[in-house]
């Protein structure tokens, strides 16, 4: 998947060297739209503010402190995030994939490497994104499921209702109200429970 040229990058970099580095490669890749944050205060806030499509943060040798600033901007915005640094520890490593950084870069920053590693953070942040959003579907499934289970067990006792007819019952009720199954299924769970 290549980059889009009207990307809106951000460039975290105080650094004004490494930072031209990072934007002429944006630049020679066809990436007009650019902007660089020089002063990490109110990170967040400013990052919020131009809502970027990727942002690249370029830390050289950053202290704990900086290194864990950038993690939470990682975590807050849920855009593609590339992190490049000149040296790092396994701990770093794995605190930025927990932070949800796409794209750890230890050494090597060249304009011509620009352009893969935009592509391959863009690139792993949809794939880590679409995974989340099917592990979403998944637990709310599940949960959906042990609801609907629970609203069945009470009707079967209440009601003396076989399992297929007190199913039978809430799909019922649910087209009537036009409601989901497991919204009426929770309904009748949080009824019982009030019932208690």
């Amino acid at each position: 998947m290549a980059s889009d040229p009207s990307l809106k990058i951000v460039i975290v970099d105080k650094n004004p060297i490494r930072a031209a580095i990072l934007d002429d490669g944006l630049r020679e890749a066809g990436h007009i739209h650019v902007v660089r944050i020089d002063d990490t205060s109110h990170l967040l806030a400013r990052i919020y503010a131009i809502d970027p499509d990727v942002i690249l943060i370029d830390l050289e040798e950053p202290s704990r402190d900086v290194l864990e600033q950038m993690f939470q901007v990682s975590r807050a915005v849920r855009r593609p995030v590339a992190m490049f640094v000149d040296q790092s520890d396994t701990a770093s490593i794995e605190a930025a994939v927990d932070a949800g950084v796409s794209a750890y870069i230890v050494g090597g920053l060249r304009k011509e490497r620009i352009k893969n590693i935009l592509d391959l953070c863009i690139s792993r942040f949809n794939a880590f994104a679409r995974l989340e959003d099917e592990l979403d579907r998944t637990r709310t499934a599940l949960d959906e499921r042990k609801v609907i289970d629970r609203a069945k067990g009470i009707l079967m006792k209440a009601k003396n209702l076989t399992e297929e007819t007190a199913y039978a019952l809430l799909r019922k009720t649910a087209m009537n109200e036009n409601k989901k199954i497991a919204e009426v299924a929770q309904s009748v769970v949080t009824a019982a429970e009030l019932l208690k």
